[in-house]
């Protein structure tokens, strides 16, 4: 499993997931640069995502949604805020209505995803800044952790297909 490791800080408000890949960091970046190859791998196995709207560039929106086993489908977006092709992009991620558009009783994050070369392949850092600690408390109660790591576990697949 990619996954390497997972650890929150309630004191400075940041939930970090570390991962490694047996795939060259460009691989790593097309996955999120191209909106059919992020869907595989942004839902856990069990609340596969739908992008709707994805262009991986600064001042971007990106929208989807999640699908529950239920058939309850659970909004979405990024507001990208930075891109450094092919190391790393930065992005404001929040919960998204029915329309898909931000819903503001839920937390926000502000998300770095760095992507660097190691033992040749990709070492992934996945970092989250909440804006308190009950936002970053509410994500975890909400099983973030385990449907992140399970989602970014879902690239291996893809990278062997």
């Amino acid at each position: 499993m990619p996954v390497i490791d997972a650890k929150h800080d309630i004191d400075n408000l940041t939930l970090t997931i570390t991962a490694h890949f047996a795939a060259p960091v460009q691989r790593i970046w097309q996955i999120y640069a191209d909106p059919r190859q992020l869907e595989k791998i942004w839902g856990p196995p069990t609340f596969p995502a739908t992008v709707v709207q994805h262009d991986l560039t600064a001042g971007s929106r990106t929208t989807y949604y999640m699908t529950g086993p239920d058939g309850e489908k659970y909004g979405g977006y990024w507001d990208v805020t930075a891109v450094d092709e092919p190391n790393s992009f930065a992005f404001d991620d929040g919960f998204a209505d029915a329309d898909l558009n931000p819903d503001p009783s839920m937390p926000v994050s502000k998300c770095v995803y760095t992507f660097a070369e190691h033992d040749g392949g990709t070492h992934a850092t996945y970092a989250s800044t909440f804006a308190s600690a009950e936002a970053l408390q509410q994500v975890l109660d909400m099983g973030v952790v385990e449907g992140s790591t399970s989602a970014i576990n879902q690239i291996d697949a893809l990278l062997a297909a």
